[in-house]
Order: C-alpha cells, then structure tokens, then sequence
C-alpha cells in the first residue's frame, strides 16, 4: 500500500506542480519540457545505476508506454475541449480500474477478495462525489455527443490496458530472476509518451504557424523550478512508485489507490494557491480516504 500512496501523492504535487508551469509557458510546451526533462533524467539514471534497454520485458513495457502514455494521452487531448476536465478526469479514474480488474482477472488470473472489492468501491465512490461536474460546469460545455464519451472511455481503457500490460511485464521480468527496478521501468516506458508529446507539439506548432502556445497568463518568476519539480514528482519519481507499486499489488487495487490523486489536489491547491475546497469534494475525500483504510484492512484477502 505504501509506494501506491507514495505515487498518489506525487501524482497530485505533479498536477499543482504542472499548473504552475503551465501558467508560465503554456499547457504544450509545459508538457514537453516536463516529459524531455524527466526522459533525460530516467536515462541517466537507467543507463548508469539502471538496466537500460536490458531485461526479458523491453517489448512489453514498450508496448505498455504506446497504450498508456500515446493513446490514452490522446484521448485525453481530445476529449478535454468536449467533456471538460472534471468529467474527462471522472471517466479515466472511474472507468479505468473495473477495466483493469476485469482484464487482469481474465488475462492474468488475479481474482480479489469481496472486501477488497467493496473497499475500492467506496474509494471510487468518493471520487465520483468529488469530481462530479456541477451544473453549472456541465451547461458550460458544448454538446460533448457520443464522440466525447467514446474518447473518455479509450482514455480509462489506455490507462487501464497500459498498467496490466507494465504488471505483466514485471511479472516476467522476475519469473526470468531478473526483476527491474521502478526507475528503469519508468524509463523504458516514457520513450513512447516522449515521442507522443514531440509529435503533439510539433503539430500544434505547424497548426499555428508560430510557437505552439503563448503563456496563458502574465505571472511572475522563472518558469524553470516549477517545470523540475513537475518533472521529477510526476513522470519520474511518481512513476517509479507507481511501477513499484505494481510488482506487490494488483492492478486494480494500484488504480483505485492513484485514482485519489485528483482529491489529494485539492488540500495542496488550497495551501499553495489559496483555493477553497467545496463541500462535495471534502465529503468525497473522506469517503476516498475511508475506503483506502478499508482496502489496506483487506489486503490480504
């Protein structure tokens, strides 16, 4: 349970973190220099004290990298301008944990207690009270239509589909008596997310004719702490807890656990950027955080 909530924490200093250096420069080319940063920092690491490219599961985790970061950033990507971000957000958490549970369960054979079951629901259910749109949001969207929907749904399958396929990989991995470690893991994997963001980016600059994204906002100070800290809590040292994860639990127990990072968001957003919590998020925090109680109860069984 530990480097799971290690990773949930990251994830939710990673996304204060990105909104800060987006602010600065803008949300593409806060996003390639954050996953640039962090490539450059995993092959460093992987290449020294690491693996490398070495290890019976290169192809996997590879493949793990085209599911999880390429499509489902993607349809992320697309699916922001027509469901917004609360509902993008509850779709790809919500969904994305039944998906892993059914898939591993079919695939992988892994089957979980009801308690533990029971536990992620309550986790999910808290989610779900916290990021559910309010009305206002929801009439402030264009008519998202099914094809919003269905790129909400490919988005939980990428990120579902990408961390069985990385499980898988490190199940391998130590069959084989060569387990990798969380970091070099993380490296063989961010190479496609590398290569989706450089694509994304040089696209966006051709459709602009000028630099991809002028800063949002006028504000203060370097830009370049809040992009290192971006890349080293997110892409880097969250997920290589997040790898860690994976190797002890199952897939969708890892999920549901990381799924509460957008709710960890919101008491670090009120201690760094002043912003005031709403009631339903408080509410669906604690359900959250309840839940994960219960589901460390059960793990075992």
């Amino acid at each position: 349970m530990l480097p799971a909530g290690l990773a949930m924490v990251l994830f939710a200093l990673s996304s204060v973190f990105a909104r800060r250096s987006v602010r600065h420069l803008g949300p593409n080319t806060a996003s390639l220099l954050r996953i640039t940063l962090a490539s450059v920092l995993l092959a460093v690491y992987a290449h020294t004290l690491g693996a490398g490219f070495r290890g019976p599961a290169l192809g996997w985790f590879v493949l793990s990298g085209v599911i999880g970061y390429g499509i489902c950033d993607t349809a992320i990507f697309l699916a922001l301008p027509r469901l917004g971000a609360q509902l993008t957000t509850l779709m790809v958490q919500c969904l994305s944990v039944p998906i892993a549970l059914l898939t591993e369960w079919a695939w992988l054979g892994t089957r979980l207690s009801l308690g533990q079951l029971a536990a992620i629901g309550v986790i999910l259910g808290g989610v779900g009270i916290a990021l559910y749109p309010s009305r206002r949001a929801s009439q402030s969207l264009v008519n998202p239509g099914p094809g919003g929907l269905l790129l909400g749904v490919l988005a939980a399958l990428g990120q579902a589909w990408g961390a069985v396929l990385s499980r898988h990989g490190t199940q391998i991995s130590v069959a084989a008596g060569q387990p990798l470690d969380g970091l070099t893991i993380a490296y063989q994997r961010i190479l496609a997310g590398l290569v989706f963001t450089v694509v994304w980016w040089a696209w966006q600059r051709h459709r602009s004719g000028a630099t991809p994204n002028p800063p949002v906002e006028t504000v203060s100070g370097p830009a370049w702490p809040w992009v290192v800290l971006n890349a080293l809590s997110g892409p880097t040292l969250g997920v290589a807890c997040y790898q860690w994860a994976l190797s002890l639990q199952p897939t969708g127990v890892v999920l549901s656990i990381t799924a509460l990072a957008p709710l960890a968001v919101i008491p670090l957003a009120a201690w760094m950027e002043q912003e005031r919590p709403t009631r339903r998020s408080v509410l669906g925090g604690i359900l959250g955080v309840l839940g994960v109680i219960w589901l460390a109860r059960h793990r075992g069984g």
